[in-house]
């Protein structure tokens, strides 16, 4: 059967707000996931929602110069890890648009690069989250209006970040309509009062769409414990955990018949209705 290998780094993102910080973390990157490359080849390297910014108001407060253009310093970064190791990178930014009134606005995106380098597509978060420690709409006034789905060995992957894995249709659309086998969902979890509700969000995608979910969270004591959750999720079909708070990376592999055996034996896809748009009887 086919398989897929995911390189997923729960990174440490240091507090900044000047472009040389910046810079100084994606070059400390760069090295530490070519070295983790070169140990365990994949076929993705998946990085972090924003993976090139602190999480914090303080740093998000200075966009005007820490946004990127499409082809900027992250891409420039990653570009050349993708070359080197002959792999994906998937990687959050945080983008800039100039608008027609020539005024700027920034969105929470995250970039595709194929293994030749090539920018591929730019996934931009459907949902700003506005609750707990995030105060993305304060600071990002552009959401996304687009999916964007990549082939890589016969398996179909999409990206989708942190809040857009609350709402079930996003997930159930990729599934149905873009035949999805793997969603590679980013985000940047701060130990809030809704952490602990993440999981359930993430399991639950997993298991009534049948596919794989990766769910990478940064690293830090206010962040980590990503999980990688396979189609079906029981003793002998364990989550992945990850390090609770430390920096890691973990190598998950993807495997067609695990999709496959769970879909034959348990049939949620096949049995769905048409439509669930029934009369209610009041009583």
């Amino acid at each position: 059967m086919a398989q897929l290998r995911i390189l997923a780094c729960q990174i440490d993102i240091p507090a900044f707000t000047t472009n040389e910080k910046q810079h100084h973390h994606l070059q400390s990157c760069a090295v530490k996931t070519n070295a983790w490359l070169k140990e365990h080849p994949a076929d993705i390297l998946l990085l972090p929602e924003l993976s090139s910014l602190t999480y914090a108001n303080e740093t998000f407060a200075q966009l005007d110069s820490l946004a990127e253009e499409d082809e900027g310093i992250s891409f420039q970064t990653w570009s050349e890890v993708a070359s080197n190791n002959n792999c994906w990178v998937v990687y959050g930014f945080a983008r800039r648009h100039n608008t027609e009134k020539h005024s700027t606005a920034y969105s929470i995106a995250t970039g595709l690069i194929n293994p030749n380098g090539q920018l591929k597509g730019i996934y931009e978060k459907l949902h700003l989250a506005q609750f707990g420690a995030s105060e993305e709409k304060d600071y990002f006034s552009v959401s996304g209006n687009k999916l964007v789905v990549f082939e890589h060995k016969g398996f179909r992957l999409s990206p989708i970040t942190c809040y857009d894995i609350r709402f079930p249709e996003l997930s159930r659309t990729l599934v149905l309509q873009h035949q999805v086998d793997c969603i590679l969902h980013t985000g940047a979890y701060a130990r809030d009062p809704s952490f602990d509700s993440w999981h359930a969000f993430v399991k639950t995608r997993a298991m009534e769409n049948q596919v794989y979910v990766a769910s990478l969270n940064r690293a830090g004591t206010d962040f980590g414990a990503s999980v990688f959750m396979p189609p079906w999720s029981d003793a002998d079909h364990p989550t992945i955990d990850f390090a609770e708070t430390q920096e890691e990376c973990r190598l998950l592999t993807l495997d067609r018949g695990a999709i496959d055996s769970a879909r034959q034996e348990y049939h949620f896809l096949d049995d769905r209705l048409q439509s669930y748009d029934f009369p209610a009887t009041q009583v």
